[in-house]
């Protein structure tokens, strides 16, 4: 990983990805994530509320967390975007399998099975991370 990443990036197992509605509201969602050059992804459904807040306002704020979205530390900043190229999304995928290991290929299985009845494939965000505010 590299240096531009906070420390936390090493250990944490979870994040805090707050995202912003139309309106301001924050809403804070735990998530796992993976680091990949420079830049933090998470997962998630295509029509999930924080995809969708996500195409409305790039903006969130990211922390270190519990399971529960507790933050561990402090929040940083940071631009969010959807990512859709082929080999970058390869990349991601790897990356989960090898840090969510077991747990991963049980969230594959059940995602895999809800694609398949609603129709709705998974969905990779990506998160630059900005310095923190003074």
């Amino acid at each position: 990983m590299d240096a531009k990443l906070p420390e936390w990036v090493h250990r944490a197992q979870y994040i805090n990805l707050t995202t912003f509605r139309r309106n301001g509201q924050a809403v804070a969602t735990p998530v796992w994530f993976v680091a990949l050059n420079d830049r933090l992804y998470v997962m998630t459904n295509v029509n999930s509320g924080k995809a969708k807040r996500i195409r409305a306002n790039g903006k969130a704020l990211v922390a270190p967390s519990d399971v529960r979205g507790r933050p561990l530390g402090e929040f940083w900043p940071a631009r969010a975007r959807p990512i859709d190229d082929a080999q970058l999304l390869q990349e991601v995928e790897a990356a989960f399998d090898r840090k969510y290991r077991w747990q991963r290929r049980i969230i594959r299985l059940v995602a895999g099975l809800r694609a398949r009845s609603t129709g709705d494939p998974s969905y990779v965000i990506e998160l630059e991370l900005l310095p923190p505010s003074p």
